[in-house]
């Protein structure tokens, strides 16, 4: 991956209006994965925890971002879209949260990338959790799909 965290955040603050509203921090990009971060005074819901809604934005924006970072990458444009994602709460968030998607193996992002150049599109799975109080709250599935834009040629 070859971004940093702040040119990240500009990004989704500039085009996702919703990570801004939540306040989102990208806290990390490495070989690891994605790690997005919110406060709870944004995202709070009438018990005082993390409004389950915020907390599905974040893991969906986790799994997004991870595949934006890899896509800057490639000498074509594409254009990416949630096409299912599902969340398990294991326990509620009193305070700032964090969501971590994790990095695919060498094999996945194998298979990916050749789906896109033969077809055009590509679908990856990705896996991560939330963790509220340095403990785990929640745990997401999410699967992305990349499409090449139309008259985007490799060079």
């Amino acid at each position: 991956m070859n971004a940093d965290t702040e040119a990240l955040e500009r990004y989704l603050r500039a085009n996702i209006p919703l990570s801004a509203a939540m306040q989102l921090h990208v806290l990390a990009i490495d070989a690891e994965g994605v790690r997005l971060g919110a406060p709870l005074a944004p995202n709070v819901n009438h018990f005082g925890t993390v409004f389950g809604g915020s907390a599905a934005a974040l893991a969906t924006l986790s799994g997004w971002s991870l595949l934006h970072v890899h896509l800057c990458d490639l000498p074509f444009p594409t254009r990416i879209v949630v096409q299912r994602s599902s969340i398990d709460y294991l326990a509620p968030m009193p305070g700032d949260f964090e969501a971590c998607c994790a990095t695919p193996p060498e094999e996945a992002w194998e298979r990916f990338h050749r789906a896109l150049e033969r077809r055009g599109r590509a679908r990856m799975a990705l896996h991560g959790e939330l963790r509220a109080e340095g403990a785990r709250a929640a745990t997401f599935h999410g699967v992305y799909v990349a499409v090449r834009l139309p008259g985007a040629e490799a060079t």
